[in-house]
């Protein structure tokens, strides 16, 4: 079978993927090393999750000075057994001189005035940390110059094909970039549902090459589910903290409930308040009825939320809102040690959402950022560290398209969203499974040979999402309990024995999930 003909861009060190904080972060940590770079992302420079619109910003935290013994040990326990110590401990040690060199480049970040107040508790966490808001706007003013100054090549909507092969949106043709080292810092994988709190280059399909070269992934059935608004506006993060002030359509529970459910943004099963989200999915697509009996004087972390809502959408505090849920963050992903190296490929590193490893099956509110921060910043030394080694393989890229590739993405994403959000059954994991498979037959038995640059490009990232919905339900599968965020409906309770991570790879081409030691 013929193989693409691509345009080759140049010749670089470090090729990095992805264009949201952890990808800028290692772009430039990479040219303070000294290597010559090229950063590529699906959409435009600064996007991905960390730029997603339907909030006002990002919480940071850290330790507090002399706290990070106690910061650590919380963070294992929510993890609650399937989290890795090492890489915990180099994300708690690393974070602030990270942030310290985040506000040496000019980014702003906002201090809370009223630091002690419940609200800047982190979600899962039982004391306050070193919290910081990071705002888009000044992440862009502080990173756009530094990154021109620093001579980053930037590729914009430029998507990920295969190692070293990107398919340019824009122009509609296939290019390659030649680089020692690669960075994968994609996102999660929300691009493979109906309804995410993402932004739309975040596609879930990094993952599937990554598999594809030989790597694992850790922990990938542990998925943020995130309550959000579907009207008077959709596509908008909920303010969870607002839950102990709410009334929420046919949920009969004690007013306590709601309260715990305040303490954190992402649905967890190892809580009681998982009760409120049970009533949220029951109301289905519409989403259920909130409203509200406020007090005169918003907390501080609410009013944020609140005066950003009023002036980007209209609406004010007390308004009744439709909420429903979302697929957002991932705590899990591609498997990476302390170097942020892939396990078992050379030359590939990744960091951000798309890895996994350092968080558990809950994950404390703001670590997602200093993740970005500090692994980014890793990934960057390291891969520029590579130069002059033999990396990744050569990519190889059949020249062939299905009329059916848009089509599959389109059953795709409803297929994952009704089987795999809150209630997850093996039935239904099962039945997605088989719904999946036949996906992937029907694409690759309408194959053809082409030379349609886009149609090639968008069989490949349909066979791309297809294998890592494969891998997400394998996981899902193989996980037969209740822990975190991982919701079995036919398996309530938790078993002590699979307190552990479970990996997923690639056997013969299919997906095949085991305990990790």
């Amino acid at each position: 079978m013929s193989q693409v003909v691509t345009e080759n861009l140049g010749n670089f060190d470090v090729l990095v993927i992805g264009g949201g904080i952890a990808g800028a972060t290692a772009a430039l940590t990479a040219t303070e090393c000294g290597a010559k770079v090229a950063l590529a992302c699906a959409g435009p420079v600064f996007s991905g999750s960390s730029f997603f619109a339907g909030t006002w910003g990002l919480g940071l935290v850290g330790p507090v000075g002399g706290r990070s013994a106690d910061f650590e040990r919380t963070i294992l326990e929510v993890g609650q057994g399937v989290a890795d110590p090492a890489l915990v401990h180099e994300l708690v040690s690393k974070t602030e001189p990270a942030v310290e060199w985040l506000e040496s480049l000019g980014c702003v970040l906002r201090r809370a005035e009223r630091a002690a107040q419940r609200e800047f508790i982190p979600c899962f966490d039982h004391a306050q940390r070193d919290w910081h808001g990071l705002e888009r706007a000044s992440f862009r003013a502080a990173f756009g110059p530094a990154l021109e100054r620093a001579g980053v090549a930037a590729f914009p909507y430029m998507e990920l094909m295969a190692p070293g092969i990107l398919y340019a949106r824009g122009k509609k043709r296939l290019c390659g970039i030649n680089a020692s080292a690669t960075v994968l810092a994609t996102g999660g994988f929300g691009g493979l549902f109906e309804r995410t709190l993402t932004m739309p280059d975040v596609l879930g399909t990094a993952q599937a090459i990554a598999l594809e070269q030989g790597a694992r992934l850790v922990n990938c059935e542990f998925m943020q589910i995130m309550p959000g608004l579907v009207a008077p506006v959709s596509n908008v993060v909920f303010n969870e903290k607002t839950f102990r002030f709410a009334r929420i359509e046919g949920f009969g529970g004690a007013q306590g409930l709601l309260d715990a459910r305040s303490e954190h943004g992402p649905f967890t099963a190892s809580r009681p308040d998982r009760e409120v989200d049970f009533a949220i999915d029951a109301a289905g697509d519409g989403g259920v009825r909130v409203s509200y009996d406020l007090p005169e004087e918003l907390p501080e972390f609410m009013k944020t939320y609140s005066d950003w809502l009023l002036e980007a959408h209209g609406i004010r505090p007390g308004d009744e809102l439709r909420v429903a849920h979302y697929a957002h963050a991932h705590n899990g992903g591609i498997l990476i040690g302390a170097d942020a190296a892939v396990s078992g490929v050379a030359g590939l590193y990744a960091c951000g959402e798309c890895t996994g490893g350092m968080h558990g099956a809950d994950r404390i509110g703001g670590l997602a950022s200093a993740n970005a921060l500090v692994f980014g910043r890793i990934a960057g030394r390291e891969a520029a560290g590579f130069q002059g080694k033999k990396g990744v393989r050569a990519a190889r890229l059949d020249a062939v398209a299905s009329p059916l590739a848009s089509q599959t993405i389109a059953e795709l994403k409803p297929l994952m969203s009704r089987h795999c959000m809150v209630a997850r059954t093996e039935d239904g994991l099962a039945q997605a499974a088989e719904m999946v498979s036949e996906l992937k037959r029907r694409l690759e038995h309408g194959a053809e040979p082409s030379v349609d640059a886009q149609a090639i490009a968008a069989t490949r990232r349909a066979e791309l999402s297809l294998l890592s919905a494969r891998a997400l339900i394998c996981a899902m599968r193989a996980r037969t309990e209740s822990r975190g965020s991982h919701h079995r409906a036919d398996f309530p309770g938790k078993d002590p024995a699979q307190a552990r991570p479970t990996s997923v790879f690639l056997a013969d081409g299919e997906p095949i999930a085991r305990p990790l030691a």
